[in-house]
């Protein structure tokens, strides 16, 4: 009977150490920061129009920013609308909030389809901005899409049942940063750019961290090297740096760089 009383004993024991040991290494309530809300930012179009537009609240892809070279794109795309943009098919990739496909449709675009990764969050919040700053128009479509992968779901949308011809203008809004998916992107440019003396890529960038700007020219290379030719059509000094705590901050990170690509095969 001592050995019985003394095994529930220490049983009982073991187990109130259990939850002690548990509770020891139990996180706190407040141990995980809370997940940040959307943000609303606005843009400001030159004809005066604003555009309202939802962040989601964090990303790793960086899409809970809206970045210069978007806001410069889109002001390009609005200045030269009647030979960029009016009766044009346009293909944005990378987009985030999607502003320069927002600006394609008020100016008149046949058709857009603005993508960014295939993440549910971030085409989602595409959906939403559509709904606040197009609601009236139905020749925009959110679509997620990685880099390189099959253009069907893309070219699907284009009128007329011509997803074969590809799109009259493509815009890639600061997205050069990734080097190690220059070469998926680019074979998206090639499979998705409608074969067209007027059709063209628009990749706009700032070199926000100007110690690797040579690679993020990299790119216009490859595109060469693809069959490509390259322009420069705009460089524009930005009022201010967006990233103030990288190192090597200066001047050279206050300008969009701004690049026409087209075809060098068009007929």
């Amino acid at each position: 009977m001592l050995t019985s009383r003394t095994t529930t004993t220490m049983s009982e024991a073991s187990e109130d150490d259990d939850e002690t040991t548990a509770g020891l290494f139990k996180e706190p309530d407040d141990y995980y920061p809370p997940e940040k809300e959307p943000t609303i930012v606005e843009h400001r179009m030159l004809s005066g129009q604003s555009l309202k537009l939802r962040l989601v609240g964090h990303s790793p892809l960086w899409g809970h920013l809206l970045w210069n070279a978007g806001r410069t794109v889109a002001d390009y795309l609005e200045s030269n609308s009647a030979t960029l943009v009016k009766h044009k098919t346009v293909l944005e990739l990378g987009a985030g909030a999607g502003l320069p496909s927002f600006v394609s449709v008020l100016k008149e675009a046949s058709y857009v389809v603005v993508t960014d990764y295939p993440e549910a969050d971030l085409i989602e919040n595409l959906r939403v901005n559509i709904e606040q700053n197009c609601h009236e128009y139905h020749n925009i479509h959110a679509e997620g899409y990685l880099w390189g992968a099959d253009m069907t779901p893309l070219t699907f949308y284009l009128p007329d049942n011509k997803s074969s011809a590809g799109f009259d203008v493509l815009i890639l809004a600061d997205l050069l940063f990734n080097h190690s998916e220059h070469g998926k992107l680019l074979t998206t440019v090639q499979q998705t750019l409608k074969k067209s003396a007027d059709a063209q890529a628009l990749v706009f960038f700032t070199p926000y961290r100007p110690w690797l700007l040579d690679k993020d020219l990299a790119f216009f290379d490859l595109a060469r090297k693809g069959g490509f030719v390259v322009e420069k059509i705009l460089e524009k000094v930005m009022e201010k740096v967006m990233f103030e705590e990288d190192p090597g901050v200066s001047v050279a990170v206050r300008f969009d760089a701004s690049y026409q690509v087209v075809s060098a095969n068009a007929p």
